[in-house]
């Protein structure tokens, strides 16, 4: 029951408040001077060290078979999901801002929901109202998170927090000398990683039916990513000072992004993408802008604003009716199991009957 109830959600909320908090302290590393993909690489070294004991511990003695499709899958997992994905997205974060990435990941429900459809993982059932409750929702999420991130209008007067970080007033006055914007560049390089991470939930749909290992597979992903981001970082960046550590916020974003946003994060997504499908986890990725939206109010204390409300407003109607679709969806699969299981068993009950009215003596 658990796992068709609000499980899911709960686990799938998790996950966003991560990533809202990732998108943060991720910024806040670049602006101190890390190099964006170096910092992806210690996301994975930290991601592999912190998911390969749960791995063994709770998933080695029952190991599914490990086929060639497999090996395939987890490799062009580790490509897209692991290396393309954060790369692009950190080098995108690095040229433009925490608001904009987390507005343009965004994208990724539209672009699962195109490619879950053409791999026939989600069906487009436009007479049927869980069809039309998806495209709706889906539509609804992606309009809020636009309007969310391109309309103000005015300041909504919720005062100022007293949370506050000091750390953020610090980098505020060198960030001028240390990143710069590209409203090309920034925007393109994220755009190009929604539609890689839309492309490894589709992988993930059919790897994890196959091989529900979600630890294992996790690890084997962010093991071979850790030496593809390495690699990729080292072919930019030489000197040994860039990979120092030394700094608090630099070793708190990469341990944070790896453990919460990677190691922890995979495992939950997969496993929710085996009972919910690929739409369901991807069209909770809007709740980011939400989340970011109040956490730089309290910490960073950004002003919010009306888009922020009517936008924010959309999202989770948007959010609703995916849900009450898929839902709906689910339930009438179940329906028609229980009829199919219940005329099997019909069926074998006619057939011993038959058997014994054969065998009775006349």
């Amino acid at each position: 029951m658990a796992s068709s109830g609000f499980l899911p959600l709960l686990l799938m909320v998790f996950v966003q408040f991560g990533y809202a908090g990732m998108n943060i302290t991720s910024k806040l590393a670049i602006l101190s001077g890390m190099n964006p993909l170096i910092l992806v690489a210690y996301r994975q070294i930290f991601a592999t060290v912190s998911i390969v004991p749960f791995a063994y511990w709770l998933e080695w003695k029952t190991l599914p078979k490990m086929t060639k499709r497999i090996v395939y899958q987890i490799i062009l997992s580790s490509l897209l999901g692991v290396t393309g994905n954060q790369v692009l997205f950190f080098v995108g974060l690095k040229y433009s801002t925490a608001t904009i990435a987390c507005a343009l990941t965004n994208l990724l429900p539209a672009f699962t929901f195109i490619l879950a459809v053409m791999f026939r993982q989600e069906s487009v059932r436009i007479r049927d109202k869980a069809g039309i409750a998806k495209m709706m929702g889906t539509l609804l999420c992606v309009g809020g998170a636009l309007l969310l991130s391109f309309y103000h209008g005015k300041t909504i007067g919720l005062g100022e927090s007293s949370i506050h970080l000091r750390f953020a007033d610090k980098m505020e006055g060198t960030s001028s000398s240390t990143t710069n914007t590209n409203l090309l560049l920034g925007p393109f390089t994220i755009i190009c990683s929604a539609l890689v991470w839309a492309l490894w939930f589709i992988i993930q749909a059919d790897m994890s039916t196959a091989f529900p290992a979600p630890y294992t597979s996790t690890a084997y992903m962010c093991f071979l990513g850790s030496i593809q981001c390495i690699a990729i970082a080292l072919c930019f960046e030489h000197s040994p000072s860039a990979w120092s550590l030394n700094n608090a916020i630099r070793l708190t974003s990469s341990i944070y992004a790896g453990v919460i946003c990677t190691g922890l994060a995979y495992c939950l997504m997969s496993w929710t993408i085996v009972r919910k499908g690929p739409l369901y986890v991807s069209v909770f990725t809007p709740l980011q802008l939400i989340i970011t939206a109040i956490v730089s109010w309290a910490l960073l204390r950004e002003k919010l604003y009306l888009g922020t409300a009517i936008g924010s407003l959309l999202i989770v109607l948007g959010l609703y009716s995916v849900l009450w679709g898929k839902n709906k969806e689910m339930k009438k699969e179940d329906s028609i199991e229980v009829t199919i299981i219940k005329g099997m068993k019909d069926n074998e009950k006619n057939d011993m009957e038959l058997q014994y009215y054969n065998h009775v003596p006349t």
